[in-house]
């Protein structure tokens, strides 16, 4: 079965969440993160957050279960304090990825583009402890996994075309940023793309 174990690089632990992690990822989600685009409806409750975090708690045991991708945020901790700084993850991305030119099929009509899933990663850090390269250390990590225990063949993360913040974590873990080069659909701007290369692999523990 797929768990993910805890993960850990030089400054951080990357962890299941637990209960008692509630009003922290509350904070960060809903409160200091109000105005960030993660492509949701809007800041929870707590009652929300609690919802959403006992669902996702289940989700670890039962996608496991069916030996599932192992989907699912997971808590960024700091090393030091064992402080909550954020969240990180694997997502399934569900976008019409062949209007990238080089993910586009040599067969495909011009004018038709299908949806198709990809195995992605999702990304939030607490305001305080942005821009000190702790999202890239997290996500490195996730790379790391994926790429050598899940044999993934490649991982994407999309964004919007304001969000340099994210498109700097993409090129710092050396991912190719395509942009959707159709107007439609306005929700899918910009694409991080790596795929799973021996160079591409930086030094974790987990």
């Amino acid at each position: 079965m797929m768990r993910v174990p805890p993960l850990e690089t030089e400054r951080l632990i990357i962890r299941p969440f637990t209960l008692n992690d509630l009003d922290d990822i509350h904070q960060i989600l809903d409160v200091d993160l109000l105005a960030a685009e993660f492509g949701t409806e809007g800041a929870n409750t707590r009652d929300e957050r609690k919802s959403w975090l006992q669902w996702t708690i289940l989700s670890y045991e039962e996608l496991a279960k069916l030996n599932q991708p192992p989907y699912g945020d997971r808590a960024v901790v700091l090393k030091q304090t064992q402080q909550v700084i954020g969240a990180c993850g694997f997502v399934p991305c569900f976008r019409a990825f062949e209007q990238l030119p080089s993910l586009r099929s040599g067969s495909q009509d011009a004018d038709v583009y299908f949806k198709s899933p990809e195995f992605g990663l999702f990304y939030a850090l607490s305001p305080t402890y942005q821009r000190q390269g702790y999202t890239t250390e997290a996500i490195q990590a996730l790379i790391n996994y994926a790429f050598t225990q899940l044999h993934l063949k490649r991982i994407v993360a999309t964004t919007t075309y304001e969000n340099v913040a994210s498109i700097g974590v993409m090129r710092n873990v050396g991912m190719r940023i395509e942009k959707n080069p159709f107007p439609d659909p306005p929700w899918f701007q910009v694409v991080g793309i790596l795929e799973n290369r021996p160079a591409n692999l930086r030094q974790t523990r987990s």
